[in-house]
């Protein structure tokens, strides 16, 4: 290795660590969950009005109460090809519409049993677009439910480390 080689390396290690507090700064729960949200204010509260029927609060917290809106909008942006989110917010709007035929009101109004009927219409509904729509977000609402902190280490008992590790033991040979 030569000295220019050496200086080089030196310099770049040294710009690095000059950026990183800067760069780590930017990195925040609430920047990282507001990035890439293509859902309008009404529309996400749709979504978690659709979330919370599924999953409801009872004595242990709902899909809403743990963030699931947010992990399916991060996951529809990051993971799913565009006519798939074309397609949920085309759902989500006749989810909407759906609720208004059928019971005068938005579907965050209606009543847990009326919002219940509409989602099973969604499911059942001839329309096979539709039903890609309810089954995305059935699965990624009980995706987002079941690998949340709260339901991985209260109720799985999940163990990010099980066991314990004996680094100097004597081998008997």
């Amino acid at each position: 290795m030569n000295r220019r080689e050496v200086l080089r390396n030196t310099a770049l290690a040294a710009g690095g660590f000059i950026a990183l507090p800067t760069w780590a700064e930017a990195w925040t729960p609430s920047n990282v969950r507001n990035r890439n949200i293509f859902l309008s204010g009404e529309q996400e509260a749709l979504l978690t009005s659709i979330i919370d029927t599924i999953i409801p609060t009872t004595d242990t917290p709902g899909a809403k109460d743990l963030g699931v809106p947010a992990f399916i909008q991060k996951m529809l942006v990051d993971c799913y090809e565009k006519d798939v989110q074309e397609n949920f917010i085309k759902g989500l709007e006749k989810t909407e519409a759906l609720a208004k035929d059928s019971y005068l009101s938005a579907f965050g109004s209606c009543t847990a049993l009326q919002r219940k009927e509409v989602l099973n219409k969604l499911s059942t509904s001839a329309d096979q677009t539709q039903k890609d729509y309810f089954a995305l977000v059935k699965s990624l609402t009980i995706l987002g439910f079941t690998t949340s902190e709260y339901v991985q280490t209260k109720h799985l008992n999940y163990n990010p480390i099980p066991g314990h590790y004996y680094g100097c033991i004597p081998v008997k040979v």
